[in-house]
């Protein structure tokens, strides 16, 4: 059984009902993270799970919301042996390295070390013998990676966005798959207020309809900026304007079984 666990579902503005967007799957194996914001510890351990179990951290992009909790993970475990592996594109290990050098995070001090692996967009990267994935490039920023997952035991396919404005090759890599996690950041009228927004994210109107035409047969929105949506259904009845498969608007520490 493959699970799928919200630590956040927010934007980049946190706030009490949803934090930073980020993650933990488990297919079988050890769980992974998917992106690292604030508190990310606190939030593994309330889902009663222990973060010494997590084998490995993927990282969209460098954006602060994305990564800025990262330094704090690896504190965490200065005092546990163990190994645990970063993946993200070439742009964004190196950021990572960088981070962790500034708190003096690889060092002899820190017994769980982190094995850095950049991604070669399309090629195809066995996690555990339950779980695989493949990385494509998303054009919300230079860093920037979606994740295509391959959960074996369950036959299924899951693609997680990232932040990305609408990307036709995204929802063609996403077709007829079994579960799409994008984001949708605001409602349609917010990107007509702000054009710029269509260059980097997208709306749940776009959401919907471009879901539709590729035929996922589940889709999750998340990324939520805070303040711009008038009630909290609005998500989903944009979305449902156009999608009619299976639509789940999580909330933070939701559980999902793929």
């Amino acid at each position: 059984m493959a699970e799928i666990y919200f630590l956040g579902t927010g934007g980049w503005v946190p706030t009490p009902q949803r934090d930073n967007t980020s993650i933990l799957l488990r297919a079988g194996g050890k769980p992974v993270l998917i992106d690292c914001p604030g508190s990310a510890v606190a939030k593994i351990r309330k889902l009663n799970f222990d973060p010494r179990e997590v084998s490995t951290i993927i990282i969209t992009h460098v954006h602060p919301d994305h990564i800025y909790g990262l330094p704090s993970f690896i504190h965490s475990l200065i005092l546990e042996e163990g190994e645990i592996r970063l993946l993200g594109s070439e742009e964004t290990v190196a950021f990572a390295r960088r981070l962790l050098d500034l708190f003096e995070l690889r060092g002899k001090k820190v017994r769980t070390r982190v094995r850095f692996l950049a991604l070669r967009p399309g090629s195809i990267l066995h996690l555990d013998n339950a779980l695989s994935l493949r990385s494509l490039r998303v054009p919300h920023h230079s860093s920037s990676l979606a994740y295509h997952f391959y959960l074996s035991r369950e036959r299924k396919e899951v693609v997680f966005s990232g932040d990305t404005p609408v990307h036709r090759p995204l929802f063609e890599d996403a077709r007829e798959v079994d579960c799409l996690i994008h984001e949708a950041s605001a409602p349609a009228r917010y990107f007509k207020k702000y054009p710029r927004l269509y260059g980097i994210h997208t709306s749940a109107l776009d959401l919907g309809r471009w879901s539709r035409e590729a035929g996922v047969k589940r889709l999750i929105p998340c990324h939520f900026l805070a303040g711009v949506w008038s009630a909290p259904g609005e998500a989903r009845a944009e979305i449902r304007r156009s999608y009619e498969g299976r639509l789940t608007v999580p909330r933070d520490g939701q559980r999902i079984i793929v």
